[in-house]
């Protein structure tokens, strides 16, 4: 008995073991899962039976809440209401909007949103009292500095960085004066800080400003700082590393895309005239219809039309420099008006003495007409000595870390 005892004495112990185990065990205690609220809107999407939609051929905001289950006096009543916060004409084919509705059997609207673009949209609440609100979703905005080199044009580069090509003709603006971007080759290295702005923090809506830069050109490095000068006005102008403005007072020519058919000259044939006499101008052809820019700010001096200059414009730009711009087809300032720098005055004609289809480019200085392509044209009004050294102090920090991240990007 005692060798059985012996044998059957470690299973009586393992059996008493596990029945304890099993005895004494906790029960586990599930605790249960609730929604996350989705806030959208200012509400919480949860709570409602939520219809998106996009406005469509021939849909009306009227027609829109007839599908809701108001007949046409409550629409009327509810146009009505909200026509002082809410024009419900300005609703336009393929804007989103959403409907709010009870989640009860009766699916009673409850908000009526509609979003004319990414940040604004209008709310038509319906449920204590019929009221309209127009609303702007936050907007944040955010640096980034970046560096590299280009490879390929500036806004595949830009697009390579994940960054919006839509900020390439923002740098080409700013560096018109400055930099011929067709020129530019692989391998040049460049920096840029910028803003960009977001939606409620996370929906991306695009680059904002260009707050500094710089690009190799010609082997230098030819930076922009943003700055305003002005403590008054606050609008800001790009400048470089000295303070330097990098604009120039006048443009290179009256078109975006040149091709001179005749420079200044004291004797020339005249196509038309078929005589001798002096060109006191340059001519570059264009198409018909291709916009002509004045190629500084000033005041329309005279607009008007004679039989040798056609359908004519001159700009008076300050004391000393005036520009006229003739032939053209059409006319589009008129005398006295302000005038920006690269504001279109005018299209490209024939009218007048003329064979073709060109703007004949016209400078005087002093009173007397010269050529505009061999005179050294001067620079925009320079920086103020009493802004220079605050800005001088502004752009350090921020030309240490366009260049410390050049030099990094340079090394991977």
């Amino acid at each position: 008995m005692s060798k059985i005892f012996k044998k059957i004495f470690p299973l009586f112990l393992l059996a008493s073991f596990t029945i304890s185990c099993n005895t004494n065990k906790e029960e586990e205690i599930i605790i249960p899962k609730t929604k996350p609220k989705m806030v959208e809107f200012g509400f919480n999407m949860h709570d409602f039976n939520v219809f998106h939609d996009t406005i469509q051929s021939g849909d009306t905001f009227g027609s829109i809440l007839e599908h809701q289950n108001l007949n046409g006096n409550e629409v009327h009543d509810i146009v009505s209401k909200v026509k002082d916060s809410f024009d419900v004409r300005s609703i336009r084919r393929g804007k989103p909007f959403t409907i709010l509705r009870t989640k009860d059997r009766t699916n009673k609207i409850q908000v009526f949103i509609y979003q004319p673009d990414r940040l604004n949209y209008y709310v038509v609440d319906f449920r204590d009292s019929i009221t309209a609100q127009k609303k702007v979703r936050p907007l944040t905005f955010k640096t980034r500095t970046i560096a590299g080199a280009l490879n390929g044009s500036l806004s595949e580069t830009l697009q390579n960085l994940k960054v919006d090509p839509s900020l390439a003709p923002k740098i080409a603006k700013i560096y018109a004066w400055s930099i011929d971007f067709f020129k530019l080759k692989k391998g040049d290295k460049f920096g840029l800080k910028f803003t960009e702005r977001y939606i409620n923090d996370t929906i991306y809506d695009g680059v904002d400003s260009l707050k500094a830069a710089f690009f190799e050109y010609k082997g230098k490095n030819i930076y922009a700082f943003a700055f305003a000068p002005d403590e008054n006005t606050q609008k800001k102008q790009y400048f470089d590393e000295e303070g330097k403005t990098l604009k120039s007072f006048f443009l290179k020519a009256p078109l975006k895309f040149i091709n001179i058919t005749s420079r200044y000259a004291k004797s020339r044939y005249h196509p038309v005239q078929l005589i001798w006499k002096a060109h006191k101008g340059t001519d570059y052809a264009a198409p018909t219809g291709t916009p002509i820019m004045s190629t500084a700010a000033g005041v329309v001096e005279q607009a008007g039309f004679t039989t040798g200059n056609g359908n004519f414009v001159k700009v008076k730009h300050d004391k000393t420099y005036s520009t006229q711009y003739l032939h053209m087809s059409k006319i589009l300032v008129r005398r006295g008006q302000r005038v920006t720098q690269g504001q279109v005055i005018g299209k490209v004609g024939s009218t007048g003495l003329a064979t073709g289809p060109h703007v004949c480019y016209r400078f005087w200085k002093n009173g007397v007409q010269v050529d505009a392509l061999k005179l050294k044209l001067p620079t925009s009004t320079p920086m103020d000595s009493r802004y220079r050294q605050k800005y001088l102090e502004y752009i350090a920090p921020i030309k240490r870390e366009l260049d410390s991240v050049a030099a990094v990007s340079a090394q991977k």
